[in-house]
């Protein structure tokens, strides 16, 4: 957050303010999911670009393996997790879409974190 206060280049950002309505494929209900950060950047051009940014560990994007030798419930948590991350970021893709913005997935790799 500091970040975005003392970034020249950011001109509005918010936190989880942003809600969008999906539906999990886990369970086939609707949800609501407020990703991390809305950031408004100015461009090197002078143009602007709003995007959508979700912080998640880089495990969070590997599927799991969907034959493992036990299902445990440790398995069945890292699927679960899996569909409804997978849910959430369709419907970002389609809200940013929809909305002129871009929906970016950042891991520790991206924030330089080790």
């Amino acid at each position: 957050m500091k970040y975005c206060d003392r970034n020249p280049m950011i001109l509005e950002w918010a936190s989880e303010e942003i809600i969008i309505p999906y539906i999990s494929s886990w369970d086939n209900k609707r949800h609501r999911y407020f990703p991390d950060f809305y950031i408004k950047i100015q461009l090197s051009d002078g143009s602007t670009q709003k995007r959508i940014i979700e912080i998640k560990p880089k495990k969070y994007l590997k599927k799991p393996n969907l034959k493992p030798k036990r299902k445990t419930r440790r398995w069945y948590g890292e699927l679960k997790e899996w569909h409804k991350n997978q849910a959430k970021w369709a419907y970002a893709e389609e809200y940013c879409k929809n909305n002129d913005m871009e929906f970016k997935v950042l891991t520790e790799d991206d924030l330089g974190i080790t």
